[in-house]
Parts: C-alpha cells; sequence; structure tokens
C-alpha cells in the first residue's frame, strides 16, 4: 500500500477455542491472506471478554491457557479486501467481522524495497491441487471445473513435480473443440472422453517449467516472460511441489509495493518509464454496437484471446466483450452454455447457465463503458487499474478514444522487468 492510501481495515473477533478443519480459526485465516498476498494482519490476545453467547472469558495467573477472546486486524486496500473478505467470510462463519475506513498516513520503510527481490515463496500460494500420473481423464476435467482452476500439477508418489497439465494441454491433446456456438458437439464429444483411458502422465506436458521457493520473484516473472507462461509451480528446497505462483501474484506484488510520491527523491518500487505503445499488440479484432451475437461468437473465436472490442461510427471504444461475458450476460434462450452444460455432464449439477438470445447484439453483451488508458499512461498506473477491477486487458486509445491497440497482463509484466532492470 502507499503512504496516504485509503484503505479498509477488517477485524475477526473470535475465540482461542475456534477451529476450523482441525487448526485454530486465527491461523486459518492468517494462512489464507498470506497465500493471498494480502498486506499484513495482526492478532491480539485479550484478557477478558464476553460475546453473543454470555459467558465471561477472563485469564487468571493459573490458568493463562483459557478460551480468552481474539482479535485480527487487517488492513489493505478496498481492492484486495472485496477480493478476499468473501472467503474470510465463509472460513470465519461463526465470528464477528467489521470493515471500516481507514487512511494510511505511514507506511513502514520496507514496502519501497524492491518486491521481485523477495523469495518467491513470499508470494505464493500454497497446497495447491495437485494430481497423480494415474489420474484419469474424465477427473482431470472435473477438477479443472470444479476449482476453477486452469492448470494441474502433476506430482509423484513422493510430492516432487512430474508435469502439469492446462485446460489448452486438453484441448489440443485430446482433440476438444470449444465452440460457445455448438455444444451439442462438445457434449457429444466429452461424454466420448469420459469413457477413453488416458490419463495424467500421458497428457501432461514435461519436464516443468518451474521456479525454487527461495529464488527472487524476479526469476519467476522473468520465466513467466521467457516461456510465455502464466503461472509456475514452485519447488521445495527438498525437491517437492511447495506452491505455485501466477502471473497475478506477482503484479499484485509490485502494486502494494508502490510508494505514493511526496517527493523526487523517492524511488519508484513499480518503473514507469516505458511506454505502452511499445507493449500492446495492435492485432484487436473490432465490432460496431449492432453486430449480432452470431458475428460476434465467429470474431471471438478467430483470436486466441477470446474477446472482441465494441467501438461505435467514429471507432472509438465503448466496450469489450469475452467469452465470459456471454455466459454471465446469458439470460434463458433455446440453448443451454456450455459452462452448465459441461457441469452437468460431469457433476451432476443441472445447467444453470443459457446462451444469449439470437437476436441480442454487442450494445447489449458488452461490459461498458470500457475503462481505458492512453499512450502515456504510466505502467504503475495502468497495474493498478487493473487490479483494482480485476481485468486481464485494457484498451490503449488515443486523444480522441480511438482504439491503437490492447495491453495485457502478459505485457505489461514484461514492460515492469524491462523498465525495472
Amino acid at each position: 500500500m502507499a503512504i496516504q492510501d485509503k484503505a479498509r481495515r477488517v477485524t475477526l473477533y473470535m475465540g482461542e477455542s475456534d477451529h476450523q478443519r482441525g487448526k485454530a480459526l486465527y491461523m486459518a485465516v492468517l494462512e489464507l491472506l498470506k497465500n493471498e498476498g494480502a498486506a499484513g494482519a495482526t492478532v491480539l490476545r485479550g484478557l477478558a471478554g464476553f460475546g453473543a453467547g454470555g459467558r465471561l472469558h477472563t485469564a487468571g495467573i493459573v490458568d493463562l491457557a483459557h478460551d480468552l477472546p481474539l482479535r485480527l486486524e487487517w488492513v489493505d486496500t478496498p481492492e484486495a479486501v472485496e477480493r478476499l473478505l468473501p472467503r474470510i467470510r465463509r472460513l470465519a462463519d461463526e465470528a464477528l467481522i467489521t470493515v471500516e475506513e481507514v487512511e494510511i498516513v505511514q507506511h513502514p520503510p520496507a514496502g519501497r524495497a524492491d518486491p521481485l527481490e523477495q523469495p518467491t515463496a513470499a508470494v505464493m500460494k500454497r497446497d495447491p491441487v495437485a494430481i497423480r500420473p494415474d489420474t484419469p481423464l474424465a477427473e482431470i476435467i472435473r477438477l479443472l471445473l470444479e476449482k476453477e482452476s486452469r492448470s494441474l500439477p502433476v506430482v509423484d508418489d513422493v510430492g516432487r513435480a512430474a508435469g502439469i497439465i492446462t485446460d489448452g494441454d486438453l484441448l489440443r491433446r485430446v482433440g476438444l473443440s470449444a465452440r460457445l456456438d455448438d455444444p451439442d458437439a462438445l457434449l457429444a464429444r466429452l461424454a466420448e472422453l469420459r469413457r477413453r483411458p488416458e490419463t495424467a502422465a500421458e497428457l501432461m506436458t514435461r519436464p516443468v517449467i518451474a521456479v525454487g521457493a527461495g529464488e527472487p520473484l524476479r526469476r519467476a516473472a522473468s520465466l513467466m516472460v521467457e516461456k510465455d507462461l502464466k503461472r509456475l509451480p514452485v519447488i521445495g528446497e527438498d525437491g517437492r511441489l511447495a506452491g505455485w505462483v501466477s502471473r497475478v501474484d506477482i503484479l499484485r506484488a509490485l502494486a502494494r509495493h508502490r510508494p505514493a510520491g511526496d517527493g523526487e527523491e523517492e524511488e519508484e518500487a513499480v518503473p514507469t518509464g516505458t511506454a505502452l505503445t511499445e507493449l500492446m499488440y495492435r492485432d484487436v479484432p473490432t465490432v460496431p454496437v449492432d453486430t449480432p451475437l452470431e458475428e460476434i461468437l465467429a470474431a471471438i473465436e478467430r483470436t486466441r484471446r477470446r474477446r472482441v472490442v465494441v467501438v461505435n461510427d467514429r471507432q472509438q471504444v465503448v466496450g469489450l466483450i469475452t467469452d465470459g461475458d456471454l455466459l454471465r450476460r446469458s439470460r434463458p434462450g433455446a440453448q443451454p452454455g456450455v459452462l452448465a452444460r459441461l457441469r452437468e455432464i460431469l457433476t451432476g449439477q443441472p445447467p444453470s447457465v443459457r446462451l444469449p438470445e439470437a437476436g441480442q447484439t454487442a450494445a447489449e453483451l458488452m461490459t461498458a463503458p470500457a475503462l481505458t488508458v492512453r499512450p502515456e499512461t504510466p505502467l504503475a498506473d495502468a497495474l493498478q487499474l487493473m487490479l483494482a477491477h480485476q481485468i486481464k486487458r485494457l484498451p490503449v486509445v488515443d486523444a480522441e478514444g480511438r482504439l491503437l491497440g490492447l495491453l495485457g497482463r502478459a505485457s505489461l509484466l514484461r514492460g515492469l522487468l524491462q523498465a525495472g532492470g
């Protein structure tokens, strides 16, 4: 967080005896916050107190291990709180939780240290869902859907990383077509795949590109840029899988260490020197606001980035449409959506999502207004905007609002590495 930033303080009130999944609740909450890259949290132990149950808890000289009240405080950016608080509430469902606005007037100098020099273990997510080499194809598909993950590490009998499977691997290696406008063909293909004998050992990519838990975060970022990867397995000193670090984990780490300049002598932790026009890609499909659904689907499928920019008659950016938008904005229609039908086949859950109706246009389906940046926008500002709104790509526009290109997370990370040296 930056000095003099607006922030939010989340406070949880609980007892020492509160547990979740065999672990002290306060430790479970702290571990979740640490694994998800929260700015920091502290647990305070009370001398006495009582809660909704009316039972008075006190600490005497003899009985210091009594069930005393605890207060866990977590201060972070508003976007971090919005992202993580739902998970905290589910984990600590019996705790009293409050949220209040606070102002950061001073931040420890450690916040200005180069975030890319910290060990990867400080940023990684721990306890990733992993599979074995003999995991069957149907189980792999189920995990990718249920865990909402794009990748699964494959580990051997002693926990060493043996390979990795991504949703892209699945599409390429088993011939799975994911056309949004042809769910019947996809469903027939999936039904066939469930009967196939392939296992993770036959589908995974190897050797594994990984980073050591003790290696600097800069090494992980460089590997992602060099190999065009979105995430990396993290290997501990014992050679076993220790965690998982993604591109967005690194970007969040950079954003948290951005100082709010109150003098030229302060060094920016997030570099600002690379122009967005050097990082953006220009092969961006566009559609007019009155484009019908069928043409939107065709345009999305022609690009591997799975999105189109909606422009008006003056070629100004007015919105974006992704394949995810089509599912989120769907309404009852003739065809069940792909995601719902996949879940029905693999998990037995009934479909709850349907594709948009054929008569809908880009104006009805787009996310608007579109968040945009100008070519002169500093990298640090583009980073904050992307993370605050949880978006993967930003349109770069000229002074008249006309599209110049799209800035993605991969390009942004490459620019931050280049500018940082």
